[in-house]
């Protein structure tokens, strides 16, 4: 009686941990945000969305203030909420998107200045494809004072990795990402 009984406890332990390793497989699956097609049609039209999810701030004053919050995480992901990021279209530029960082010349006026929010009309896109399939954007604006520059990984699936460098401030990452421009 005793053998049966440790018999059955044994294929329930061996169920319960199947389980949990086909669990923890299908939560490792990759997200596909687009088709490769359909990415590889937005990248070389240069006509896209990019949604940012998360910041990732270079300053590590800024990630220690921000994790001196009570209840935050010792990480230097700043998750964001939708509706950041930029819409590359062949004439215009429209850019949404925080800055946590340091300034070398902050505005105390305008707090747009002091993040990433500006419509541009005068950029250079260039794109490059490289061996993996992955594509690399770069995006330099032209009409504005600090002259950011964006460096946009695209991977196959859609998601997407943001640099962006500007003369008066440090640099900062995002990371998302692409989607077809919205229709308005």
């Amino acid at each position: 009686m005793l053998y049966s009984q440790q018999k059955l406890i044994m294929k329930k332990f061996n169920l319960i941990i199947f389980c949990l390793a086909l669990l923890s497989l299908s939560s490792c699956s990759t997200q596909n945000y687009m088709e490769t097609t359909a990415v590889n049609s937005a990248v070389e039209k240069a006509e896209f969305t990019f949604n940012a999810k998360s910041a990732l701030p270079t300053n590590l004053d800024v990630i220690n203030v921000m994790n001196s919050i009570p209840g935050a995480t010792s990480s230097r992901v700043t998750n964001l909420d939708s509706g950041y990021g930029f819409d590359l279209k062949s004439d215009k530029l429209e850019v949404t998107l925080p800055y946590f960082g340091r300034l070398y010349n902050a505005s105390y006026g305008d707090l747009n200045k002091n993040s990433f929010r500006f419509e541009s009309k005068d950029f250079r896109v260039s794109k490059t494809q490289n061996k993996k399939g992955n594509w690399v954007v770069t995006i330099n604006v032209n009409d504005q004072s600090n002259t950011p520059t964006f460096i946009l990984e695209v991977f196959k699936n859609g998601s997407a990795f943001l640099s962006i460098n500007a003369n008066d401030r440090q640099p900062i990452s995002y990371d998302g990402y692409i989607s077809n421009l919205n229709t308005k």
